[in-house]
């Protein structure tokens, strides 16, 4: 199977050299760290057992750093190292957990890469944010005996549940080779036990963006922000941070129409990926309006900008600091069938939020929608909604508070998932501040139980 699999990834990559070769010179993704790509990341030495976390990008690298320190407080006599797939992954890594822990690049799922990597670092146990199932890697965990976990774990309706139903019975042989995974909500349970995982090994432990989330109204660096970019007190700022193809075009028709009525309203506009930076800078200029891009007023620059200038976030890492400056937020990829941004930051900061009816990859948009958030069906509810935020600040305040408190009332899963890799470890998890123990016994061997679901137990080992 794994030599077939080596097939289907040269094939594939060859049939797709000519995408990657246009992103590796256009946007230099896949330049770097080749060595490790095919398996030569640190080798382990001494006797000290390593837990090895992998986060794709940088969302599951920044969900990863409470898990961290967490794995570090109870498991304090193992080594955590910390791993990453794309190039914006990778910089989180090393801004968050470097020198502390050793950060390399993820291996490509060759059999020989991925064989490498594990006979160089020998880990104790893999841990998985949110999905990443390469059935080459975990085929070679379970040969060399290493428990490998999922945490945070989700699978979206559309690209990845249609898929993964594609592989029949193949699906729930690549998920059993985990020896526990813990998801996010409830209906990412019933998805992978559809496939075929084994229902004793699927715990529902919450979301970790809960517990990393910056739960508070202000934020130090905002008012830094705001001096750089010009804005002045008397100006509500209206925040689309995000933001997906064919997005844009529609927020600067309501922030026109808005602007008419709210003569002080300026806009923001942080696009989700930033190889679009430049697009949709073309895009702010063609719909007539004056452009402010963050990357030319950095930290410490003074002086006024255009009063109705847009602002391009066109800078990475800013996009919460935005958020706290904001009287309104539209989070995107969500009036665009794109399955949403992340619409918790927002939430979490106290300010109302709107966004689109395509949020399949966030299930708490539900929630948030029921928590003083606002779905709105098109740019004719998006208007009107952001115009009575604009209108009514009372109203606004309130419905952020109330979606910052559903914030509040979710965090925890990231305790709950140290539990359930403390018990595939033989450890018995802690109270909070202490260190687990050896031995499971017999009456506490079960995984965390959360309000939304009874947990089963993980194996172990």
């Amino acid at each position: 199977m794994g030599l077939l699999l080596d097939i289907g990834y040269v094939l594939g990559l060859t049939l797709g050299s000519p995408l990657w070769i246009y992103r590796m010179i256009r946007h230099g993704r896949y330049r770097s760290d080749i060595a490790q790509r095919l398996g030569a990341v640190p080798i382990r030495y001494g006797l000290q057992p390593v837990i090895w976390v992998h986060g794709v990008s940088l969302g599951e690298v920044n969900a990863a750093r409470t898990l961290v320190e967490q794995l570090h407080e109870q498991l304090p006599d193992f080594r955590v190292v910390v791993s990453s797939t794309t190039d914006t992954g990778m910089a989180a890594a090393r801004r968050l957990f470097a020198p502390d822990h050793q950060v390399f690049r993820w291996p490509m799922d060759f059999s020989l890469a991925v064989g490498r990597a594990l006979e160089r670092l020998r880990p104790a146990l893999v841990v998985l944010m949110e999905g990443e199932f390469w059935p080459n890697f975990l085929a070679a965990c379970n040969r060399r005996g290493i428990p490998a976990v999922v945490v945070n774990g989700r699978i979206s309706p559309d690209k990845g549940y249609r898929r993964y139903k594609l592989l029949g019975p193949l699906a729930g042989r690549l998920f059993n080779r985990l020896a526990a995974i813990g998801v996010q909500e409830e209906v990412y349970a019933e998805r992978f036990r559809s496939l075929g995982a084994d229902p004793g090994k699927v715990c529902v432990t919450g979301m970790m963006k809960f517990d990393t989330i910056t739960v508070a109204d202000h934020l130090p660096a905002q008012e830094v922000l705001a001096a750089a970019l010009g804005l002045r007190p008397n100006e509500p700022l209206l925040v689309a941070g995000g933001t997906g193809p064919g997005e844009e075009h529609i927020v600067l028709g309501v922030y026109a129409r808005l602007r008419a009525r709210h003569g002080g309203l300026r806009l923001a506009i942080v696009p989700r990926k930033p190889e679009r930076f430049d697009e949709v800078a073309r895009l702010i200029e063609s719909a007539g309006h004056a452009l402010v891009r963050r990357s030319a007023h950095p930290d410490g620059a003074t002086g006024p900008t255009p009063p109705a200038a847009v602002i391009l976030g066109d800078t990475m890492g800013e996009l919460r600091k935005f958020y706290a400056l904001a009287a309104c937020v539209f989070v995107g990829r969500s009036l665009v069938p794109m399955g949403g941004s992340d619409m918790i930051e927002s939430a979490a900061l106290g300010r109302p939020t709107a966004f689109g009816p395509h949020t399949f990859n966030f299930p708490q948009a539900d929630d948030l929608a029921r928590c003083g958030c606002r779905r709105v069906a098109d740019a004719a509810e998006l208007e009107a909604v952001l115009d009575q935020w604009l209108r009514d600040a009372d109203a606004a305040a309130a419905a952020g508070r109330q979606a910052q408190a559903y914030v509040r009332s979710q965090q925890g899963a990231t305790r709950r998932n140290v539990e359930m890799i403390c018990r595939v470890l033989n450890r018995t998890p802690a109270a909070p501040g202490g260190i687990a123990t050896d031995v499971v016994e017999a009456d506490t061997a079960r995984p965390p139980q959360t309000p939304h679901s009874a947990a089963a137990t993980p194996p172990r080992g």
